[in-house]
C-alpha cells in the first residue's frame, strides 16, 4: 500500500512540474501592435461624415456652456443654440469685485459674458450668419490652433480653451467649422471685448 501511494505522490509531482514548466515555456501574449489601433482611428475619421463628427466635437467640446444663452433654469436656450452672448444684454464695464475680493472671475447670468484680469470677453456668435462666424474653415483652424482672433488678430481672450482645441487634428476642427456651417443661423450681433480697467 505504502508502494502505491509513494507512486501516486511521485506522479502527481512529476504531472505538477510537468504543468509548470508547459507554462513557462509558452511564448507571451502578444499586444495588439500601435499601428493598427492607429489605423482604425483613423478609419472611423474618415468613414464619419464631417457634420456629423463636427457636431459630436462641438457638443462634446462644451461649446454651448458659453456660446448658447441660457433659458432662466440655467439650461442652454437652443432656439438661440451657439448664437453668442445676446446684443440685447448690455455691459459696459467689467465687473468691479469688491476690495480684498477672493474673486478673480465673473460671469453673467446668461454665461455668455466673462470678466477677469483681461477686462469683459463676449462669446462670440458661431453661426453662418453676417453677424456671426466670418472665418474661413483655414483661418477656424488657424485661431484654435494659435489662439489668434479671427485667425490673424488680437489674442484669444479667456474663457476661450483654444489652448485645448489646438491639440486635435485638423480634420477634426475642420468638421467642427462644417457642422457651424450646416446650423441655423441666428441674427445676433456679439459686441467687442471691453479692456481691463486703468490701474
Amino acid at each position: 500500500m505504502r508502494f502505491y501511494q509513494h507512486r501516486v505522490a511521485l506522479l502527481l509531482a512529476c504531472l505538477w512540474v510537468t504543468v509548470v514548466i508547459a507554462a513557462c515555456s509558452q511564448p507571451p501574449a502578444q499586444e495588439p501592435a500601435a499601428p493598427a489601433a492607429a489605423e482604425a482611428v483613423q478609419a472611423l475619421r474618415t468613414e464619419t461624415d464631417p457634420v456629423e463628427r463636427g457636431r459630436l466635437l462641438i457638443h462634446g467640446g462644451g461649446c454651448h456652456d458659453c456660446h448658447t444663452t441660457k433659458n432662466p433654469d440655467g439650461t442652454p436656450d437652443m432656439t438661440q443654440m451657439l448664437g453668442g452672448h445676446p446684443e440685447s444684454i448690455v455691459i459696459t464695464e467689467p465687473f468691479q469685485f469688491p476690495e480684498g475680493s477672493p474673486w478673480l472671475v465673473a460671469a453673467n447670468t446668461t454665461l455668455t459674458a466673462w470678466s477677469g484680469p483681461w477686462g469683459v470677453s463676449f462669446a462670440p456668435n458661431l453661426t453662418r450668419d453676417p453677424t456671426g462666424l466670418r472665418l474661413t474653415q483655414r483661418n477656424f483652424v488657424i485661431a484654435l490652433k494659435t489662439g489668434s482672433h479671427l485667425g490673424t488678430a488680437r489674442p484669444i481672450l479667456p474663457p476661450m480653451p483654444w489652448t485645448e482645441y489646438r491639440n486635435l487634428p485638423d480634420e477634426d476642427l475642420e468638421a467642427m467649422w462644417s457642422y457651424l456651417q450646416s446650423i441655423p443661423p441666428i441674427a445676433n450681433r456679439v459686441p467687442n471685448p471691453i479692456p481691463p480697467r486703468a490701474q
